[in-house]
């Protein structure tokens, strides 16, 4: 039986903190909704939608956005049913979805490390997603299938190898994590410069492109790869929700409420990880889209834990814009997602670290 009830206010319990939203409670599951979370969400992906109709509407062959919509629904011309659902839309949707992985995932990582920046992208997990890529593509000359997986393999055994350095003592320290997966991101960008000196010129190509982190000729396929992965483990990161809050606070305080400590960060580490990994493999390294999402959406939504779904809104809202603004607004001629990506986190990284410098939390 499911019950939705009001929670406590300051005034009903002195004993207990004010909350807001609702809590849905059942024999196994306990759930709060946050109006203002819903909110943000909605708002964030009513934005998302409208950005992506306008970069699809944009290009060498420009298509009226009222048009857009009525090929996406399936009663539009010839010539714009294949520009827009051959072309275009399966490139809107990967970067949605990709940005959508990536936010989830920061959320996750800088949350369970205490630190803004233990970022998938920051600490080596993106580079080491990046070394089974490379690897697929070069050495085994194998499909985007394949390439999907060399990715989460080299991902997973690249946080496996972060942590496992970073553990000092009772557990892992915040700036133990961040030093030593910089590192290993270098280490992991030597051995795919390495690969790349090794390979023939068409796999080099084709390699160069993918790491620049680009949605350049994404298909349906890789709308299903990644689609299919949220599918599975989105739901997993909200179910785990509870014990990310509660991680946050410490290990110590966390093991007091009944968290099983050791295998929570094992399965929050292996679903941030495929999500960073199955992103990558998607449109490659796309730098700063997870590093970004989660301190913007913290403040969007006013709270101090992780926000992993409206982190995941938040990205797939910067992914998109950043794509329609290196395609048709910044430049002349097309370029990466990544760079500009890159040109934006840029900044923003310098003045993290600058600002945790004076407080002493880096």
């Amino acid at each position: 039986m499911t019950v939705l009830e009001r929670p406590p206010t300051a005034d009903s319990r002195p004993d207990q903190l004010p909350l807001r939203g609702w809590v849905v409670r059942s024999r196994r599951v306990s759930m709060r909704l946050d109006p203002r979370r819903f909110v943000v969400c909605v708002l964030l992906a009513a934005a998302t939608v409208a950005v992506g109709c306008w970069s699809i509407s944009v290009g060498d062959f420009p298509i009226p956005i009222s048009d857009v919509i009525a090929t996406v629904f399936g009663s539009g011309s010839e010539d714009a049913e294949f520009i827009v659902r051959t072309l275009r839309l399966p490139r809107a949707i990967t970067g949605a979805l990709v940005g959508l992985a990536f936010g989830i995932s920061g959320a996750i990582f800088q949350s369970l490390a205490r630190n803004p920046l233990a970022s998938p992208d920051i600490i080596g997990f993106n580079s080491g997603a990046a070394v089974g890529a490379v690897f697929v593509i070069v050495i085994l000359g194998g499909s985007s299938s394949q390439v999907a997986f060399g990715a989460v393999s080299g991902g997973v055994l690249t946080a496996l190898l972060v942590f496992g350095l970073a553990i000092k003592g009772r557990g892992v320290q915040a700036y133990r994590l961040v030093l030593v997966g910089i590192g290993i991101g270098f280490a992991a960008t030597a051995v795919v410069d390495y690969l790349i000196t090794r390979a023939e010129i068409f796999d080099v190509q084709r390699a160069a492109v993918w790491l620049t982190g680009s949605l350049n000729g994404r298909s349906w396929d890789d709308v299903r790869t990644v689609g299919l992965a949220l599918l599975v483990l989105t739901p997993l990161a909200v179910l785990m929700q509870r014990w990310l809050d509660r991680l946050e606070l410490s290990d110590d305080v966390a093991a007091g409420l009944g968290v099983p400590v050791g295998r929570a960060k094992l399965a929050l580490v292996l679903v941030g990880v495929a999500l960073a990994a199955l992103a990558v493999a998607a449109a490659g390294p796309i730098g700063f889209v997870a590093f970004v999402a989660g301190p913007i959406a913290r403040r969007l939504v006013d709270t101090p834990g992780a926000a992993l779904i409206p982190a995941g809104f938040t990205g797939a809202l910067v992914t998109v814009a950043a794509d329609l603004a290196a395609r048709r607004v910044l430049a002349p001629t097309e370029l990466p997602v990544g760079i500009l990506t890159a040109v934006i986190g840029a900044p923003y990284l310098l003045w993290l670290l600058s600002r945790q410098g004076r407080t002493g939390a880096l």
